[in-house]
Protein backbone atom coordinates (compact mmCIF):
# COMPACT_ATOMS: atom_id res chain seq x y z
CA UNK A 1 0.00 0.00 0.00
CA UNK A 2 1.43 3.64 -1.00
CA UNK A 3 0.82 6.30 1.45
CA UNK A 4 1.00 10.33 1.30
CA UNK A 5 3.48 11.59 3.67
CA UNK A 6 3.72 15.52 4.81
CA UNK A 7 6.55 16.63 7.17
CA UNK A 8 7.21 20.12 8.95
CA UNK A 9 10.90 20.62 9.45
CA UNK A 10 10.60 23.58 12.43
CA UNK A 11 13.45 25.20 14.52
CA UNK A 12 11.71 23.16 17.80
CA UNK A 13 10.57 19.98 16.36
CA UNK A 14 9.57 17.91 13.09
CA UNK A 15 5.89 17.27 12.67
CA UNK A 16 4.74 13.97 10.01
CA UNK A 17 1.32 12.39 8.79
CA UNK A 18 0.73 10.37 6.48
CA UNK A 19 -2.63 9.73 4.76
CA UNK A 20 -3.86 6.83 2.22
CA UNK A 21 -5.40 8.14 -0.86
CA UNK A 22 -8.50 9.12 -0.11
CA UNK A 23 -6.49 11.94 2.10
CA UNK A 24 -7.60 10.09 5.53
CA UNK A 25 -5.21 10.48 8.42
CA UNK A 26 -3.62 7.17 8.89
CA UNK A 27 -0.98 8.35 11.42
CA UNK A 28 1.20 10.96 12.66
CA UNK A 29 4.80 11.44 14.02
CA UNK A 30 7.07 13.64 15.66
CA UNK A 31 10.61 14.28 16.55
CA UNK A 32 13.76 16.80 17.22
CA UNK A 33 14.30 20.33 15.52
CA UNK A 34 15.03 20.05 11.87
CA UNK A 35 15.95 23.65 10.93
CA UNK A 36 18.64 22.58 7.62
CA UNK A 37 20.52 26.01 8.47
CA UNK A 38 21.32 25.22 11.72
CA UNK A 39 21.92 21.56 11.63
CA UNK A 40 23.34 20.94 8.43
CA UNK A 41 22.09 18.52 5.53
CA UNK A 42 23.21 15.06 7.36
CA UNK A 43 22.01 16.19 11.12
CA UNK A 44 18.92 17.32 8.89
CA UNK A 45 18.52 14.32 6.98
CA UNK A 46 18.90 12.02 10.37
CA UNK A 47 15.92 14.16 12.06
CA UNK A 48 13.59 13.30 9.30
CA UNK A 49 14.64 10.18 9.42
CA UNK A 50 13.89 9.36 13.06
CA UNK A 51 10.48 11.43 12.99
CA UNK A 52 9.40 9.21 9.62
CA UNK A 53 10.21 6.09 10.79
CA UNK A 54 8.12 7.24 14.29
CA UNK A 55 5.30 7.94 11.99
CA UNK A 56 5.10 4.83 10.34
CA UNK A 57 5.76 2.23 13.17
CA UNK A 58 2.51 4.42 14.46
CA UNK A 59 0.44 3.20 11.59
CA UNK A 60 -2.79 1.01 12.85
CA UNK A 61 -2.47 -2.81 12.03
CA UNK A 62 -3.05 -3.87 9.62
CA UNK A 63 -0.68 -1.51 8.26
CA UNK A 64 1.39 -1.45 10.79
CA UNK A 65 4.87 -0.76 10.24
CA UNK A 66 8.14 -1.59 11.13
CA UNK A 67 9.73 2.03 10.70
CA UNK A 68 12.43 0.89 8.48
CA UNK A 69 13.95 3.21 5.89
CA UNK A 70 14.73 3.10 2.86
CA UNK A 71 11.62 1.88 2.18
CA UNK A 72 12.13 -2.14 0.25
CA UNK A 73 12.46 -1.39 -3.59
CA UNK A 74 9.99 -3.80 -4.77
CA UNK A 75 7.20 -2.16 -2.37
CA UNK A 76 7.69 1.79 -2.48
CA UNK A 77 5.41 2.73 0.98
CA UNK A 78 5.45 6.64 -0.47
CA UNK A 79 3.30 7.42 -3.58
CA UNK A 80 4.67 10.83 -3.06
CA UNK A 81 6.01 13.33 0.09
CA UNK A 82 6.21 16.46 0.70
CA UNK A 83 8.28 18.36 2.58
CA UNK A 84 8.23 21.82 4.13
CA UNK A 85 11.64 22.95 5.81
CA UNK A 86 12.56 25.64 8.07
CA UNK A 87 16.25 26.92 6.96
CA UNK A 88 15.53 26.57 2.89
CA UNK A 89 15.36 29.97 1.78
CA UNK A 90 16.74 29.22 -1.77
CA UNK A 91 17.09 26.91 -4.35
CA UNK A 92 20.54 25.81 -4.16
CA UNK A 93 19.79 24.61 -0.34
CA UNK A 94 16.81 22.83 -1.55
CA UNK A 95 18.65 20.87 -3.91
CA UNK A 96 20.91 19.77 -1.95
CA UNK A 97 18.02 18.08 0.44
CA UNK A 98 16.36 16.29 -2.60
CA UNK A 99 18.73 13.09 -3.39
CA UNK A 100 19.41 12.17 0.24
CA UNK A 101 15.35 12.38 1.25
CA UNK A 102 14.65 10.26 -2.09
CA UNK A 103 16.72 7.83 -1.32
CA UNK A 104 15.39 7.79 2.28
CA UNK A 105 11.62 7.83 1.06
CA UNK A 106 12.19 6.04 -2.16
CA UNK A 107 9.63 8.37 -4.15
CA UNK A 108 10.78 11.54 -5.82
CA UNK A 109 9.91 14.67 -2.86
CA UNK A 110 8.76 17.92 -3.16
CA UNK A 111 10.87 19.86 -1.27
CA UNK A 112 10.39 23.79 0.06
CA UNK A 113 10.58 26.48 2.99
CA UNK A 114 8.15 25.32 5.33
CA UNK A 115 6.09 28.44 4.86
CA UNK A 116 4.52 26.84 1.57
CA UNK A 117 2.61 24.12 3.85
CA UNK A 118 0.45 27.11 4.32
CA UNK A 119 -0.80 26.78 1.31
CA UNK A 120 -2.24 23.28 1.48
CA UNK A 121 -5.98 24.66 1.58
CA UNK A 122 -5.55 25.99 -2.43
CA UNK A 123 -5.89 22.52 -3.44
CA UNK A 124 -9.29 21.87 -1.50
CA UNK A 125 -10.75 25.05 -2.78
CA UNK A 126 -12.24 25.04 -6.64
CA UNK A 127 -13.16 28.90 -5.96
CA UNK A 128 -9.87 29.95 -5.95
CA UNK A 129 -6.53 30.74 -7.89
CA UNK A 130 -4.26 31.45 -5.49
CA UNK A 131 -2.73 31.64 -2.08
CA UNK A 132 -1.07 34.09 0.73
CA UNK A 133 0.23 31.90 3.85
CA UNK A 134 0.89 34.75 6.27
CA UNK A 135 3.15 33.47 9.46
CA UNK A 136 2.93 35.49 12.23
CA UNK A 137 4.49 34.09 15.57
CA UNK A 138 8.12 34.04 16.34
CA UNK A 139 8.75 35.52 13.41
CA UNK A 140 6.54 36.75 10.36
CA UNK A 141 6.51 36.30 6.87
CA UNK A 142 4.33 36.62 3.95
CA UNK A 143 4.13 34.12 1.12
CA UNK A 144 2.16 33.89 -2.05
CA UNK A 145 1.22 30.88 -4.71
CA UNK A 146 -0.76 30.31 -7.73
CA UNK A 147 -2.28 26.75 -8.67
CA UNK A 148 0.15 24.51 -10.33
CA UNK A 149 -0.59 22.99 -13.26
CA UNK A 150 -2.41 19.73 -12.04
CA UNK A 151 0.35 18.27 -10.40
CA UNK A 152 -1.49 18.51 -6.68
CA UNK A 153 0.62 20.50 -4.26
CA UNK A 154 3.28 21.78 -6.77
CA UNK A 155 2.29 25.13 -6.60
CA UNK A 156 3.95 28.19 -8.31
CA UNK A 157 5.58 30.08 -5.91
CA UNK A 158 4.57 34.20 -6.75
CA UNK A 159 6.62 36.00 -3.83
CA UNK A 160 8.14 36.47 -0.32
CA UNK A 161 8.27 39.12 1.96
CA UNK A 162 9.63 39.11 5.69
CA UNK A 163 11.22 36.47 7.20
CA UNK A 164 14.69 38.04 7.87
CA UNK A 165 14.81 37.24 11.55
CA UNK A 166 14.59 39.61 14.33
CA UNK A 167 18.08 42.02 13.59
CA UNK A 168 16.95 43.01 9.75
CA UNK A 169 12.96 43.06 10.45
CA UNK A 170 10.66 40.12 11.50
CA UNK A 171 7.78 42.85 11.16
CA UNK A 172 4.46 40.28 12.41
CA UNK A 173 6.34 38.66 14.46
CA UNK A 174 6.59 38.14 18.21
CA UNK A 175 9.61 39.97 18.71
CA UNK A 176 7.96 42.93 16.48
CA UNK A 177 5.27 43.57 19.05
CA UNK A 178 7.40 43.33 21.74
CA UNK A 179 9.34 46.11 20.08
CA UNK A 180 6.40 48.29 19.53
CA UNK A 181 5.13 47.92 22.77
CA UNK A 182 8.53 49.37 24.34
CA UNK A 183 8.53 52.05 21.93
CA UNK A 184 5.36 53.23 22.37
CA UNK A 185 5.69 53.11 26.31
CA UNK A 186 8.70 55.38 26.08
CA UNK A 187 7.17 57.67 23.13
CA UNK A 188 4.34 58.57 25.94
CA UNK A 189 7.14 59.24 28.25
CA UNK A 190 8.63 61.14 26.04
CA UNK A 191 5.53 63.24 24.98
CA UNK A 192 4.56 64.29 28.20
CA UNK A 193 8.20 65.27 29.41
CA UNK A 194 7.79 68.15 26.76
CA UNK A 195 3.82 68.44 26.44
CA UNK A 196 1.43 68.40 28.72
CA UNK A 197 -2.00 66.83 27.01
CA UNK A 198 -4.63 68.43 27.10
CA UNK A 199 -7.36 66.06 28.70
CA UNK A 200 -5.04 63.54 30.85
CA UNK A 201 -5.05 59.27 29.37
CA UNK A 202 -6.39 56.79 31.18
CA UNK A 203 -3.44 55.16 32.90
CA UNK A 204 -1.82 52.08 30.34
CA UNK A 205 -2.66 48.88 31.73
CA UNK A 206 0.25 47.49 29.44
CA UNK A 207 2.64 50.02 30.73
CA UNK A 208 1.45 48.61 34.28
CA UNK A 209 1.86 45.02 32.86
CA UNK A 210 5.80 45.37 31.43
CA UNK A 211 7.05 46.98 34.31
CA UNK A 212 6.05 44.51 36.45
CA UNK A 213 7.24 41.88 34.12
CA UNK A 214 11.19 43.48 34.30
CA UNK A 215 10.19 44.54 38.02
CA UNK A 216 11.25 48.04 37.41
CA UNK A 217 9.47 51.60 38.78
CA UNK A 218 11.05 53.76 36.05
CA UNK A 219 9.48 53.67 32.51
CA UNK A 220 12.77 54.82 31.33
CA UNK A 221 14.58 51.92 33.13
CA UNK A 222 12.93 50.01 29.95
CA UNK A 223 16.06 51.57 27.86
CA UNK A 224 18.92 49.42 30.11
CA UNK A 225 16.50 46.40 29.84
CA UNK A 226 16.25 46.92 25.90
CA UNK A 227 19.74 47.02 25.35
CA UNK A 228 21.07 44.27 27.52
CA UNK A 229 23.11 42.08 25.29
CA UNK A 230 21.64 38.73 26.94
CA UNK A 231 18.42 37.48 24.90
CA UNK A 232 17.53 40.53 23.64
CA UNK A 233 14.73 38.49 21.24
CA UNK A 234 13.29 36.70 23.28
CA UNK A 235 13.53 39.47 26.29
CA UNK A 236 11.10 41.52 24.09
CA UNK A 237 9.20 38.43 22.39
CA UNK A 238 7.81 37.50 25.99
CA UNK A 239 6.03 40.71 25.98
CA UNK A 240 3.40 39.76 23.55
CA UNK A 241 1.14 37.83 25.72
CA UNK A 242 1.40 41.03 27.78
CA UNK A 243 0.40 43.32 24.79
CA UNK A 244 -2.50 40.70 24.03
CA UNK A 245 -3.76 40.46 27.26
CA UNK A 246 -3.93 44.62 27.89
CA UNK A 247 -5.61 44.88 24.66
CA UNK A 248 -7.89 42.50 24.12
CA UNK A 249 -8.74 42.00 28.27
CA UNK A 250 -8.28 45.16 29.39
CA UNK A 251 -9.41 47.17 26.32
CA UNK A 252 -6.01 49.03 26.69
CA UNK A 253 -5.92 52.31 24.54
CA UNK A 254 -2.12 51.43 24.14
CA UNK A 255 -1.78 48.15 23.61
CA UNK A 256 -4.57 48.45 21.31
CA UNK A 257 -2.42 50.96 19.41
CA UNK A 258 0.49 48.52 19.29
CA UNK A 259 -1.43 45.71 17.78
CA UNK A 260 -2.71 48.41 15.25
CA UNK A 261 0.58 49.15 13.89
CA UNK A 262 1.77 45.63 13.82
CA UNK A 263 -1.02 44.63 11.98
CA UNK A 264 -0.49 47.95 9.70
CA UNK A 265 3.01 46.65 9.18
CA UNK A 266 2.69 42.99 8.37
CA UNK A 267 -0.31 44.49 6.00
CA UNK A 268 2.11 46.48 4.68
CA UNK A 269 4.40 43.58 3.09
CA UNK A 270 1.27 42.29 0.74
CA UNK A 271 0.59 45.32 -1.84
CA UNK A 272 2.99 45.05 -4.46
CA UNK A 273 3.35 46.26 -8.40
CA UNK A 274 1.64 43.67 -10.80
CA UNK A 275 2.04 41.01 -12.31
CA UNK A 276 3.20 38.86 -9.34
CA UNK A 277 0.76 40.10 -6.55
CA UNK A 278 -2.78 38.72 -7.01
CA UNK A 279 -6.12 39.95 -6.31
CA UNK A 280 -7.57 39.59 -3.28
CA UNK A 281 -11.08 38.21 -4.78
CA UNK A 282 -9.48 35.24 -6.19
CA UNK A 283 -7.04 34.46 -3.39
CA UNK A 284 -7.27 32.61 0.37
CA UNK A 285 -5.43 33.78 2.74
CA UNK A 286 -3.65 31.04 4.93
CA UNK A 287 -2.64 32.36 8.44
CA UNK A 288 -0.14 30.40 10.26
CA UNK A 289 1.39 30.89 14.18
CA UNK A 290 0.66 31.48 17.39
CA UNK A 291 -0.15 35.55 17.15
CA UNK A 292 -3.09 35.26 14.24
CA UNK A 293 -4.44 31.98 16.32
CA UNK A 294 -5.76 34.80 17.83
CA UNK A 295 -8.92 35.73 16.68
CA UNK A 296 -9.32 39.20 17.71
CA UNK A 297 -5.90 39.87 16.02
CA UNK A 298 -7.01 37.99 12.87
CA UNK A 299 -9.62 40.24 12.83
CA UNK A 300 -6.85 43.73 13.10
CA UNK A 301 -5.40 41.88 9.70
CA UNK A 302 -8.67 40.97 7.69
CA UNK A 303 -9.71 44.60 8.62
CA UNK A 304 -6.78 46.38 7.66
CA UNK A 305 -6.80 44.71 4.42
CA UNK A 306 -10.12 45.54 3.62
CA UNK A 307 -9.66 49.07 4.52
CA UNK A 308 -7.27 49.53 1.88
CA UNK A 309 -9.65 47.47 -0.65
CA UNK A 310 -8.61 43.97 -0.18
CA UNK A 311 -11.85 41.69 0.63
CA UNK A 312 -10.20 38.11 0.61
CA UNK A 313 -12.77 35.41 -1.29
CA UNK A 314 -11.28 33.21 1.75
CA UNK A 315 -9.27 33.04 5.07
CA UNK A 316 -8.55 30.11 7.45
CA UNK A 317 -6.23 29.39 10.05
CA UNK A 318 -3.63 26.90 9.63
CA UNK A 319 -3.32 24.55 12.82
CA UNK A 320 -2.48 21.42 11.12
CA UNK A 321 -0.01 22.18 8.04
CA UNK A 322 0.74 18.69 8.13
CA UNK A 323 -2.77 16.68 8.53
CA UNK A 324 -3.79 19.44 5.42
CA UNK A 325 -0.83 19.15 3.71
CA UNK A 326 -0.97 15.19 3.73
CA UNK A 327 -4.55 15.13 2.29
CA UNK A 328 -3.84 17.73 0.03
CA UNK A 329 -0.96 15.70 -1.64
CA UNK A 330 -3.64 12.78 -1.54
CA UNK A 331 -5.76 14.71 -3.23
CA UNK A 332 -3.49 15.98 -6.00
CA UNK A 333 -2.58 12.46 -6.83
CA UNK A 334 -5.94 12.05 -7.54
CA UNK A 335 -5.83 14.59 -10.47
Amino acid sequence: MSYYLCVDCGGSKTAAAIADRDGTILARGTGGPSNVAYLGVPNFIRAVSATVAATLRALPAPRAHDGALPPPADAPVFAAAWLGVSGADSAATIAKLVPPLRALLGCEPVVANDTHLLAAPLEMHDDVRAAIGCVSGTGGIVVSFRKGDGRGVLLEPLGRVGGWGWILGDEGGGFHVGREAVRQILWEADRASVEAPETPRKPSTLQERVMAHFAIEDVFDLLTIGHLLMAREKRLSSLTPLVFAAAFEDKDWLATRVLQNTAKVLVTKWEGCPPRTIKASETILCFGGSLVGVEAYRNLILEELERRGHKMKRWAFVDDVCGLGAKALAMGGKK
